[in-house]
């Protein structure tokens, strides 16, 4: 995928997503191909199956796929600068870890900026190991 999207020799980043980057439509940002973004947007999203960390930032790019921005395109792009990263980063369930699998839930209301709806999101702990 970073041969693809020609980013292998680009740096490598600590986070999916700059820590108070807050994406909006950019109405006045410099227009990006559609096709060349969507594609990024949707290689992204297959990789979620197996890295499921991506998941909050890759669904954030992905709302601008109508409208694409320079600005979008370079959230998506340090997304893979961060997996370049995390190359040897998997998922591990020790075998000796019971079978209970445990769910918490938390809810914001109003917190998203867009559009002020609630968001909320869960996570799924079977024993020391997050699944989900």
């Amino acid at each position: 995928m970073l041969k693809k999207f020609e980013m292998e020799n680009y740096k490598e980043t600590a986070t999916p997503i700059a820590t108070g980057c807050y994406l909006d439509a950019d109405e006045k940002g410099a227009n990006v191909e559609q096709t060349k973004y969507r594609g990024l947007i949707g290689s992204l999203l297959y990789l979620t199956a197996s890295r499921p960390f991506i998941m909050f930032s890759g669904c954030l790019c992905a709302r601008y796929q109508a409208n694409p921005k320079e600005l979008h395109y370079m959230a998506a792009k340090r997304i893979l600068k961060y997996l370049k990263g995390t190359i040897e980063v998997s998922l591990w369930y020790p075998s000796e870890v019971s079978l209970n699998i445990v769910g918490y839930f938390d809810s914001d209301f109003v917190h998203c900026k867009l559009d002020r709806k609630s968001t909320s999101g869960s996570c799924h702990v079977h024993g020391s190991s997050l699944i989900s």
